[in-house]
């Protein structure tokens, strides 16, 4: 299956991105390559909406462990969304819902 990446630029310094699909190692490389220019923008909010992601391996976390680096390094926020129970099982399992900011919703609280 394929991802569908969509990125809205809600204000000059908020993104918010839009996935579908499943995060593999097919997919990925496109993820890192419309998420990384995002977080390397200084003071840049972006929250990747995963409501519609019913997959992700290994390699879709390595993703958003480069993302987050690089807010890190930029000071940038970067925010996960929506996420279905399955993918969300990944990040608990390693241990990233403990780093990651991730979020019931856009404009909700913390999970």
């Amino acid at each position: 299956m394929n991802l569908t990446i969509n990125v809205v630029d809600e204000q000059p310094s908020k993104s918010i991105v839009y996935l579908a699909g499943e995060i593999d190692a097919y997919t990925a490389p496109d993820l890192k390559e419309a998420l990384i220019p995002l977080m390397r923008q200084e003071d840049q909010v972006v929250a990747v909406d995963l409501a519609e992601v019913n997959y992700m391996d290994s390699t879709g976390l390595g993703t958003f462990v480069s993302a987050l680096k690089s807010s890190k390094e930029y000071n940038s926020k970067l925010t996960l969304v929506n996420i279905q129970d399955r993918v969300l099982r990944l990040f608990q399992i390693t241990g990233l819902d403990e780093i990651m900011d991730i979020r019931a919703s856009i404009r909700g609280g913390s999970e």
